[in-house]
Formats: C-alpha cells, sequence, structure tokens
C-alpha cells in the first residue's frame, strides 16, 4: 500500500497498527502452547542449537519467544512493518490452492516466509543474531500457518472482518480462533499442554520438506477455514460452536507443535 508522505503521522501510526492486527494468529497461549509442544521433542542436538541461540532472551526457550513476531510493532516498528504479511496467506478465494505467483509473488507470506526463515536458520557461516531472529520466526510462523484464518479469505482479512458475537461479547470470527475458542478451557499453560498431549498423536512423515509441505500446511489449513459451519449462519455463537470447533482449534495446535519440532530437528539436528 502507498501512502503520501503528507499523511499524518497520527494516521500512519493507526494503519501499521491495523495491518499488524490482522497479522496475528493464535494468542499468545496458543503460540506458547506450540512451543511446549515441540521443545519436548527435539533432538539433543537440536536442543542445544537452541540453547545457544537463545541465550540472553529473558526467556530463552521455544515458548518463550513464540509471540515474539506478534510484539514487533511495539518495540522494532520497521521489522513489524516489513514482516507484517508473512504471518498469513490468502487462498480460499481459489479453492484453497496455493500458486507462488498469484498469491505470494513477491515473497512475503507465511509460506515462503517460513521457507526463507527456516533457510537461515540452517546455515551456520549466518550470525548468531541473523539465526536467532530466523529461529524466533520460524516457531512463531508454524504456528500461524496452522490457524485457519490465516490460510483463508482474503475478502474479509481471514474473518477479521466478520462480525458475531460469542458468549454474549462482541468478536470476530478471527479472534474467535486466535483465543476465544481456546480462552474457554480457562486453563493455565501447564493444564493446557495436558489436554494437546492427550490427544491421538498424529500421523507424520518421518521427514519435513518445506519446499513442498508448507503449502500443503497452508492449504490444509485453508481447507478448514472454508468447511461449511465454520462462517456460521447466526452471528450469536455459544457452546454449540464451542463443543465443534474448539477440538479443531486443539488439534491445529496439537499438529503445529510436532511439525515445528520437525522443522527445528531438521534445521538443526544435523550438528
Amino acid at each position: 500500500m502507498k501512502m503520501n508522505s503528507l499523511i499524518p503521522a497520527a494516521a500512519l501510526a493507526l494503519a501499521l497498527t491495523l495491518v499488524s492486527t490482522n497479522a496475528l494468529a493464535w494468542g499468545a497461549q496458543g503460540h506458547r502452547l506450540v512451543g511446549r509442544i515441540a521443545e519436548s521433542r527435539l533432538t539433543p542436538a537440536a536442543r542445544a542449537e537452541v540453547d545457544e541461540l537463545l541465550a540472553g532472551e529473558a526467556d530463552p526457550t521455544l515458548p518463550g519467544v513464540a509471540a515474539w513476531a506478534d510484539q514487533l510493532r511495539a518495540h522494532d516498528r520497521d521489522l513489524g512493518r516489513r514482516s507484517a504479511r508473512w504471518h498469513y496467506v490468502n487462498i480460499a478465494e481459489d479453492d484453497c490452492r496455493y500458486l507462488a505467483p498469484r498469491h505470494c509473488p513477491d515473497g512475503n507470506c507465511v509460506v515462503e516466509a517460513l521457507k526463507a526463515q527456516t533457510l537461515i536458520l540452517s546455515d551456520s557461516k549466518r550470525s548468531n543474531a541473523e539465526r536467532a531472529q530466523a529461529l524466533k520466526f520460524v516457531v512463531h510462523l508454524v504456528g500461524d500457518i496452522h490457524q485457519p484464518m490465516h490460510a483463508g479469505y482474503g475478502h474479509d482479512k481471514g474473518g477479521n472482518d466478520f462480525q458475531l458475537q460469542f458468549n454474549d461479547r462482541g468478536s470476530n470470527l478471527h479472534s474467535l480462533w486466535d483465543s476465544g475458542l481456546l480462552n474457554t478451557r480457562k486453563l493455565d499453560d501447564d493444564g493446557y499442554v495436558a489436554v494437546l498431549q492427550a490427544l491421538p498423536k498424529p500421523s507424520l512423515p518421518r521427514r519435513v520438506d518445506l519446499r513442498h509441505d508448507a503449502a500443503a500446511w497452508a492449504e490444509a489449513s485453508c481447507r478448514i477455514a472454508v468447511e461449511q459451519g465454520v462462517y456460521p449462519a447466526s452471528r450469536k455463537l455459544g457452546d454449540e460452536y464451542t463443543a465443534r470447533y474448539r477440538p479443531v482449534a486443539e488439534g491445529e495446535l496439537r499438529i503445529a507443535g510436532e511439525r515445528l519440532a520437525q522443522v527445528l530437528n531438521s534445521a538443526l539436528g544435523h550438528r
């Protein structure tokens, strides 16, 4: 989006805030849960690399940095602006088929950003600072790509413009899938990790290849977003919607954590 240099600073700040807000996926807890699951499945070699790269962070763990990319606008506005479109890709209007030239021609979408940041992370010739930043992006973007609204429709900004009431409170479909469904459990991270760990273990291939898999993950997320009922006929939702779709959201968190571990073990575990 081109902005005239004469636009007042306050208006520009508001515009950047709206772009960042529309990019959020999962709440902070959801991202932490993905990190918690992945952390418990790291190989010793990958764990040693993670520990080295995150040394000096306030919370030098995968869950501790999992929400970092959603907080960039507060502490690195330029990087937050440049990475705003890395959090999502809109493919629902195209039958959930990802075509890079159409959906991500400049590489600024979650599919291509995840691949690019993983390459930086796995490159031992890069500085630790570059690789640490890439690690934080990878942890976050794997979570993002499994949030169905982040691979959904462009016309309503991934459900941000689909207003509704959930348990008698105003919200929108994107926010509901970010955190509203998860918050109904009223659990802390330890309690929620136990819930997710109790789910059936997903069947995954032994190795991950992001050249193909990142697009496939986005397409699978998109297919959830377009399922009949995800966009409800009634804008007043409650327990019935929670019962139907909270298990879907929790399944996405669980598989995201498992796949994040695969990504990190592949990128770091050979050292």
